[in-house]
């Protein structure tokens, strides 16, 4: 055991493939126990909000299912979690959840359940702020001095400072010069607000100022300030750091009424500073005091009070791993007691020790039979998908053109141990690929009963899927009552959105693929994709997909690469990961596991960065094509309305070509 390791208190992994950044962390009582002790709350960019109240049985325990007090998944990402005064009315503590283009704030409230969970926890949506500008961090207090609550300003991507009064929208401000957001702080001693801009300069302004500036939602159409609406927006110090800031945080020491740490900084005292290196600096004033190795990077560092253990330090990686960790060793508390010093009695011994032979004997029998009986599951879902197409297509209301869309049966099977009632089955795909019917209940199923219901899948859009599999999740109860969910995945053939095509020897678009294996035939692995010919190694095929669009994929003779080619850069995606699957399948059926493939190419972040400059421009276009259509609208009701004055009119009088203007303004 190391000083140097930070101990591991608690700790647990959070979902699968899941993305965190520094915002993403939070430490408070969120649900107003008034006992002092924090709750873990935890936001992912895939949307996942949790909420923990770590109590290990003993140190270094990983999470349990009783810690985890609170998961829903809220859809949109989440950028930044807060916990405050953040309604109106009271002074209780509410949950502020950032998203990119909306502000939510929640209360989170526990009552006592029926079953053996204990409290059940649930949030209930308090107010939402839309927002009309794409949202980067937050941060929130009591500006302008306001007593018994809290404020929330938002900072936009475009660098305009968004500030809110609980449920009512203040104002919004531009900071001059503004390139690309930094982090942002509130200092209430100074009422201002910190951040750091493009310039690595540390820029501070007044929340006075800022209330009185010029509002940007009356800015030019060149982005800057009238002059004549209001004060400009003066900055009230600066400092030019040199260096890009990663966050900022407002901390208190003995030599100055209040200091700005920019960089990762924690603490009232002391300052806690992650780096890449998986270590934990601590600093008192600019003193390197203690250094510590973590198991992974840090993305966010907070410190808080769990389970009457004061000064327990939590961190947030970028891919999930939650850690409550504390620095030291561990106290030996343990004394040893005097024996006493007494002749043995070899009769008694060998009694005690049959006794405790027969108890342990007895243990490993019941252990044998009944964690077999809890693990075994209530209901267990399967999945089938038809290896053929249907013969008659049950498309319907589809928009992919003049091709004829075909469709696969999928049946979904439940087979129960016990009685269950409120079943509930859910059948996702992803668009643009639609279900005939993606809910089904029963109501109450019969121990030892098989239901079994079939479904067809077929593509609606003229636009390709980001992946072929699906997912069957059952929510059902038991007879206790205790709620349950199970869930299966299937995978849809790549036949349901793709035909053969004939292959192109130029394309725009092209990636390589490096295997570790000689090459396979692409007839083994794509059956049904091409013709069989004399000589069994086909080393070209053609896609062509629904919506028109044509992949190439082509396997070398010589060395273990696969190329695949398009005229659309995102047609590659569905082939690529189509290839790299079914080669997997082959080489474990071959009893070969060592397989691997790699991609030793540039990224090709050019082609990407094409597709968000093309998606930008449509969206500009559909806004001015909105704003015309608006026009027209008005200049079409007023029209209307001259009509109708001349046709109430008791005495004819001409209509002034006012019927040749409503037809022209009607086909504009």
């Amino acid at each position: 055991m190391s000083l140097f390791k930070a101990r591991d208190w608690w700790s647990t992994v959070l979902g699968e493939k899941e993305e965190f950044d520094q915002g993403c962390l939070c430490l408070a009582d969120v649900d107003n126990t008034g006992n002092g002790q924090d709750k873990v709350i935890v936001g992912s960019f895939m949307g996942y909000l949790r909420i923990f109240n770590p109590h290990p049985v003993k140190t270094g325990d990983g999470a349990q299912a009783e810690d985890l007090l609170l998961e829903v998944h809220l859809r949109d990402p989440i950028l930044q979690v807060e916990v405050g005064k953040f309604v109106s009315g009271t002074e209780m503590l509410h949950l502020a959840v950032l998203h990119s283009r909306k502000l939510c704030v929640y209360s989170v409230s526990g009552s006592l359940g029926n079953v053996e969970h204990g409290t059940q926890y649930q949030i209930k949506l308090m107010y939402e702020h839309n927002l009309q500008r794409t949202a980067c961090n937050m941060t929130y207090g009591s500006f302008g001095g306001v007593k018994g609550r809290d404020l929330i300003c938002i900072q936009s991507m475009d660098g305009m400072l968004m500030v809110f009064e609980q449920e009512s929208y203040a104002f919004g401000r531009f900071l001059p010069g503004s390139l690309l957001p930094g982090p942002l702080a509130y200092s209430s001693r100074t009422d201002s607000f910190i951040t750091v801009s493009s310039c690595r300069q540390v820029e501070s302004y007044k929340y006075q100022v800022l209330a009185f500036a010029t509002d940007a939602d009356k800015r030019q159409e060149t982005e800057q300030q009238k002059l004549g609406s209001g004060k400009r927006l003066v900055v009230d110090w600066t400092l030019n750091i040199g260096e890009q800031a990663l966050d900022i945080c407002i901390v208190s020491f003995n030599q100055s009424a209040s200091s700005v740490f920019v960089l990762v900084s924690e603490g009232t005292i002391n300052t806690l500073i992650g780096n890449h290196n998986n270590m934990l600096h601590v600093y008192q004033d600019v003193t390197l005091k203690w250094a510590t190795q973590l198991p992974h990077i840090p993305v966010a560092v907070r410190v808080g009070c769990l389970h009457d253990l004061k000064g327990v330090i939590v961190t947030l990686s970028d891919d999930g791993h939650l850690q409550c960790s504390y620095l030291g060793t561990d106290p030996s508390l343990f004394q040893a007691p005097k024996v006493e010093s007494r002749e043995l009695n070899y009769d008694e011994l060998d009694i005690e020790l049959k006794e405790l032979q027969k108890i342990i004997k007895d243990v490993n029998k019941s252990q044998g039979v009944w964690p077999m009986t809890e693990r075994e599951d209530d209901l267990k879902v399967s999945a089938m998908v038809s290896p053929n197409l249907d013969s008659v297509s049950q498309s319907t209301d589809v928009e992919v053109g003049a091709d004829l869309v075909p469709s696969v049966t999928v049946k979904v099977t439940l087979q129960n141990r016990v009685a269950l009632q409120k079943i509930r089955l859910s059948v996702y795909v992803q668009p643009p690929l639609v279900l005939t019917c993606d809910q089904f209940t029963f109501e109450l199923m019969a121990p030892e009963m098989t239901r079994t219901v079939g479904f067809s899948v077929y593509l609606k859009g003229s636009y390709l899927p980001p992946e072929l599999e699906g997912n069957a999740v059952v929510s059902y109860s038991r007879p206790t009552g205790i709620p349950r969910v199970s869930q299966c995945k299937f995978r849809l053939p790549l036949k349901l959105i793709c035909l053969p095509g004939q292959p192109s020897k130029t394309a725009s678009h092209k990636l390589t693929i490096d295997t570790n294996k000689s090459p396979v035939s692409l007839l083994s692995l794509f059956p049904g994709f091409a013709n069989q010919s004399e000589d069994d190694q086909v080393n070209v095929m053609g896609f062509r997909f629904l919506g028109g669009s044509r992949v190439t994929l082509l396997a070398s003779k010589t060395s273990q690469r696969y190329r695949i080619q398009s005229e659309q850069f995102e047609d590659l995606w569905l082939i690529t990961n189509e290839l790299i699957i079914r080669l997997q399948e082959y080489f474990e059926k071959q009893g070969i596991k060592d397989f691997a493939c790699s991609f030793s190419g540039s990224m090709p972040l050019q082609e990407y960065f094409e597709l968000i400059d093309h998606h930008f421009e449509l969206r500009i276009n559909g806004e001015k094509l909105e704003e015309l259509l608006s026009e027209r609208a008005v200049q079409f009701r007023a029209i209307q309305r001259r009509l109708l004055t001349r046709f109430k009119d008791k005495t004819p009088a001409p209509l002034q070509h006012l019927d040749t203007l409503l037809d022209g303004t009607y086909k504009q």
